[in-house]
């Protein structure tokens, strides 16, 4: 990526994200510093707007590392010490590490304040979440990243090579919100030189506007292609989804789909009693087993074991789909501490957040709104809340692996035209930041060389 016109008129030349290497999570505060006397508390810091940007950024990850450790251990005092310097740095209308500071920021902040349940509750009554805020962001999300429209094709791809011949055709979209997908689909099935299939869609998602809205749009463009086809609405949140309510039929072939859901059903109520599952006992499951993925296998990681995925998993295997098509988040976010996930999630969020930095002005409010309503809901949800309420809770590929592994579900591979195509947009996106790569059976897309987002195909092991 060439250097990039900021709107003061200087230019960046490289990537914040290479601040994180240079430093250390051991960093904090002298713990003097919660001396009654530090006057400290009371000065406004001017020696911190003299810094340099590439200083500046460096102290912001020390000041988010070191205010994580005071929260951890309960040393509120330093903590605030420690927030009161990041908000004389960061900005969400600045550079990225000033933007991803003010957010982290944000969240610890949360974290602190939900210690004290009265006070949390008396200052949340009143706030009421928008809808339409929601639908907003995920459409922001798609336009302005690369990475929907990826999984997209991939998926469509590998479900059309699957449907080949069959006449009914029945797919089930987990996170139904985005009708690009499902249109382009339809497009497609109505082309196929043996005619179009009856074509049923089931869309899965809480909120029943999401569902309306995708049904109207669906079944419009199935009437002007002339395409047999039905949209099926549940109004359901993943985790109390009834699997009746999908209504599979015998004789049609089934698709299953799902976008940045599946890992919203790892959260627990509580997570001190998660247990692993020992590598060892993963090893002997996958080599006595036909045709499993050797990243299932030889992977020296254990899988934290979750009832409630466990049995969603096996519910999905039950329906005998012809494919599964599953797209995730790739990154390790559901770590026990906090010190755990804010490492993974500060290098991971620089990183979107990067990507945006590279493609958009800073006056731009539809960055701002996609880094707020967005990005910055998930951050908050990984630091700020525990137990059940933690639901962004993001696992890297191979664990993946080992989950659906285990659940009997067989890696196949990805559709080859799905993956040239994929590799098509992305030469034209103008953007030469983002990567594909072919990794596992599965396609992972990233920024520079940091894993995002990956997509993977599955069947059922008989």
């Amino acid at each position: 990526m060439g250097p990039m016109l900021q709107d003061d008129g200087s230019s960046v030349t490289s990537s914040p994200l290479q601040f994180f290497s240079m430093m250390s999570p051991n960093l904090g505060f002298n713990n003097n510093n919660n001396n009654n006397n530090n006057t400290n508390n009371n000065t406004n810091y001017p020696w911190l707007r003299e810094l340099k940007p590439e200083e500046r950024g460096l102290y912001l990850i020390h000041l988010l590392l070191s205010c994580a450790n005071h929260v951890s251990s309960g040393n509120l005092d330093n903590a605030n010490l420690a927030l009161e310097q990041i908000s004389h740095l960061s900005t969400p209308d600045g550079d990225t590490m000033q933007r991803i500071a003010s957010y982290f920021a944000e969240s610890l902040s949360e974290r602190v304040i939900k210690s004290w349940s009265g006070l949390y509750r008396a200052l949340q009554c009143t706030r009421m979440p928008v809808i339409s805020d929601e639908i907003l962001a995920r459409k922001l999300f798609f336009e302005l990243f690369p990475f929907l429209k990826l999984a997209f094709i991939v998926s469509n791809n590998s479900i059309i090579e699957a449907m080949e011949g069959e006449k009914m055709v029945h797919i089930i979209d987990l996170s139904a919100s985005e009708p690009a997908q499902w249109i382009a689909l339809i497009q497609a099935l109505s082309a196929r030189p043996e005619g179009p299939p009856h074509l049923r869609i089931t869309g899965v998602h809480h909120q029943k506007e999401v569902l309306d809205q995708l049904a109207h749009r669906l079944t419009e463009e199935a009437e002007k292609l002339d395409l047999p086809f039905q949209f099926n609405s549940v109004v359901s949140k993943l985790e109390n989804l009834d699997i009746d309510k999908l209504r599979v039929k015998t004789g049609e072939a089934l698709a299953i789909c799902s976008t940045l859901q599946l890992h919203t059903l790892l959260a627990s109520e509580d997570d001190s009693l998660r247990r692993s599952i020992p590598p060892l006992a993963m090893m002997k499951h996958a080599n006595g087993t036909e045709g499993t993925n050797d990243s299932a296998s030889s992977s020296p990681q254990s899988v934290n074991y979750s009832s409630k995925m466990d049995g969603f998993l096996n519910a999905l295997w039950g329906l005998s789909p012809k494919i599964m098509v599953i797209a995730e988040q790739d990154s390790s976010h559901n770590g026990l501490t906090l010190m755990e996930r804010l490492s993974e999630a500060l290098y991971y969020y620089a990183s979107l957040f990067d990507c945006l930095e590279s493609t958009l002005p800073r006056s731009s409010l539809e960055r701002r709104k996609v880094e707020k309503m967005l990005l910055g809901e998930e951050i908050k949800n990984i630091i700020a809340c525990e137990g059940g309420d933690r639901r962004e809770r993001h696992e890297k590929l191979e664990k993946w692996f080992q989950r659906f592994d285990l659940a009997g579900f067989v890696n196949v591979p990805l559709s080859y035209i799905g993956v040239i195509q994929a590799r098509s947009l992305l030469q034209g996106s103008g953007c030469d930041g983002y990567r594909i790569k072919e990794e596992n059976g599965s396609l992972v897309m990233c920024w520079q060389d940091r894993p995002l987002y990956f997509v993977s195909t599955w069947r059922c092991r008989r």
